[in-house]
């Protein structure tokens, strides 16, 4: 069997705040945009934005499921850490520093760096 993970998706409360927010984090537009669900095409990876209340889903957050989003350089991490809500501050952990913010509706979102040699 052949399994490829290519892409992941968040739900969200406001599609328009989430799309502005991604945008400025990812520093490109939203390659796909609709009122229940929204994409960004990053590297290959496809990061999905689900307004499950338009289509009258019901949610649940919570933090067992954590996007981790990786980084070529620490000073490039930091940058996009700079103004956000952190939730796990800047830590080495083995051989990466690791961090976690909160976006613009509530989710939590990883971000890490391998430790220069």
């Amino acid at each position: 069997m052949f399994c490829k993970i290519d892409s992941l998706y968040i739900c969200v409360n406001d599609m328009e705040r989430a799309i502005k927010f991604y945008e400025e984090f990812f520093e490109q537009e939203v390659s796909e945009k609709g009122d229940a669900g929204s994409c960004f095409e990053v590297d290959g990876f496809r990061f999905n934005l689900f307004a499950y209340k338009v289509v009258n889903e019901k949610h649940i957050f919570g933090s067992n499921c954590l996007p981790s989003l990786h980084f070529d350089t620490l000073e490039k991490m930091k940058e996009k850490l700079e103004g956000k809500e952190i939730c796990f501050p800047l830590m080495q952990i083995g051989k990466n520093w690791v961090a976690e913010f909160v976006d613009s509706e509530g989710n939590h979102i990883e971000v890490y760096t391998a430790v220069s040699q």
